[in-house]
């Protein structure tokens, strides 16, 4: 089976797995693994911010930002199509006690002007307080299409104004640096912290990094124990995002190429209802009638994928798919019926 379901599907190369059989291991709740120590500070410059914490899941990553960055009762501002609100099983009430503040935006995505509109007035004892902002980069949902910086700027500007916190699920954040040119330490010094996955398009079988001051990276080391993250020799896994990082990024140009293909090539197919054109790695395809069905006559051509919608599904390149393989998924998306 050709898997586009999602680029969590990577596998780990021989040459990763052989950093990981290979990496020196110490005891992490008492910060003594030199390779999670490495991929921290590793992690952390890249941004050119102070410190970093490596932990099993993005969904972990993420919560742990909103926790620290807000209070019970407080508000944070996202898009109604954000990973944090749609996909971490209501972390954000479980493990925060807050609420959200959902913008309809665009592809996923929201703006200075929707922030400063939704803010709510600290002196109203009516309403939450209202701490934090969070964007996604790229969107998921949004069909990984990648927020422009000054847009980003903008935003920063009002969250200074409005003393609001800045955090940034960066799930694929290395695809949109690599798609757009940006700088990554632009980023650094904009977000008050960032979640980067490694176990996505950098293809490690496991692990996210949070990045930010060492003051929040010392209360996130503190919410990660609490809520079950605190390892032991888990550098045989950090190992593989250490290698991930250091190898993996540049390469991520050719599952745009290939994504690029793939849409080009559904356009070309009259039982599409339309086809999104794709920024990154993520191919959205908009089906006339039941996208399960396409999804399913797919799967028996032996290619999976998802469906995001009742007529809409989602195909995602990534490194364990090869050219011919992009070629056969082509062809078959020219003439596919649902």
């Amino acid at each position: 089976m050709i898997d586009l379901r999602s680029d969590t599907v990577t596998k780990p190369s021989r040459a990763m797995k052989e950093a990981m059989m290979n990496a020196p291991v110490g005891d992490d709740v008492f910060v003594e693994d030199p390779t999670i120590n490495e991929l921290e500070e590793f992690a952390a410059s890249m941004f050119g911010m102070e410190a970093g914490l490596f932990c099993p899941s993005g969904t972990m990553t993420n919560q742990i930002a909103i926790k620290v960055h807000t209070q019970p009762g407080d508000e944070v501002i996202c898009s109604r199509e954000s990973h944090i609100y749609c996909y971490e099983g209501g972390g954000i009430a479980v493990n925060s006690g807050i609420s959200a503040r959902l913008i309809e935006g665009k592809s996923g995505m929201i703006t200075a002007e929707d922030v400063a509109n939704n803010f709510n007035n600290p002196e109203d004892i009516h309403f939450p307080l209202t701490k934090l902002v969070s964007l996604e980069n790229t969107s998921n949902r949004g069909g990984g299409l990648c927020y422009d910086l000054e847009e980003i700027r903008k935003i920063k500007q009002v969250c200074i104004e409005k003393n609001l916190k800045l955090h940034l699920d960066g799930a694929r954040l290395f695809n949109a640096l690599v798609a757009t040119g940006q700088n990554s330490k632009d980023y650094g010094q904009l977000f008050d912290s960032i979640s980067l996955c490694l176990s996505k398009g950098l293809g490690a079988p496991v692990g996210s990094v949070l990045i930010g001051n060492k003051e929040f990276i010392k209360k996130s080391r503190r919410v990660r124990k609490v809520l079950g993250g605190g390892m032991r020799q888990a550098g045989i896994i950090a190992a593989g995002g250490l290698f991930a990082l250091k190898n993996n990024i540049e390469r991520l140009s050719e599952d745009h190429l290939h994504a690029k293909i793939l849409a080009d090539a559904a356009t070309t197919n009259p039982n599409m209802a339309s086809v999104e054109t794709p920024e990154t790695n993520i191919v959205m395809i908009n089906t006339h009638t039941d996208a399960q069905s396409m999804v399913a006559n797919l799967k028996e051509k032996g290619i999976l994928c998802m469906a995001l919608g009742p007529k809409r599904i989602r195909l995602v390149t990534h490194l364990d798919i090869t050219k011919s393989e992009i070629e056969f998924v082509a062809e078959t998306l020219k003439t596919i019926v649902s």
